[in-house]
């Protein structure tokens, strides 16, 4: 019961807007500049925190509909938080189109919501060290066939949150 009233809070937050970037506009030029520059040590805490919850939820929109699916990949690579899917699935096509997602979970009484855009990276060396650190998913996926695809968290605030004491956000 608890994780569907978090899914629908997930989908709640996503369709009032939240999963907009965090930006602030340079008056004289108006161009949108990035708030957040990678902090290492804050992806780490919610790689944790994630890992803690073992399910996690990742919102994506396809037009105007929110789209919630569960996830359990959150591996560091190189100071970024990286999850994993296929490229043939529904959730790539949808963050190819807008980068822009949401990433929510549960445990002990916690939860956490991640704010970020998700970035592809091709590279090799990125999906061999998540294949490796999640030796199940070798039956499905190969870091060198045309389906495999590793995303970071870019431009990521997280707020981890509990009925009983006070917010914390970190940004990374």
């Amino acid at each position: 019961m608890k994780k569907s009233i978090l899914i629908s809070l997930c989908a709640a937050v996503l369709l009032a807007g939240a999963c907009a970037p965090k930006t602030t506009e340079d008056n004289s030029n108006k161009t949108m500049i990035e708030q957040t520059t990678p902090n290492p040590e804050n992806a780490a805490i919610a790689q944790q925190f994630l890992k803690k919850c073992g399910t996690y939820y990742l919102a994506t929109v396809e037009g105007d509909q929110p789209r919630v699916r569960p996830f359990g990949t959150a591996e560091i690579f190189e100071g970024k938080l990286y999850i994993q899917t296929g490229k043939v699935k529904n959730v790539y096509k949808q963050l190819v189109a807008n980068p822009k997602a949401e990433i929510c979970g549960f445990a002990d009484g916690e939860w956490i919501r991640i704010q970020c855009e998700l970035i592809p990276d091709e590279r090799i060396e990125a999906k061999r060290d998540m294949l490796e650190k999640n030796p199940s998913l070798k039956g499905m996926y190969k870091e060198d066939d045309d389906n495999t695809i590793v995303l970071y968290c870019r431009n990521a605030t997280a707020t981890i949150s509990s009925f009983t004491a006070p917010a914390r956000t970190i940004q990374f």
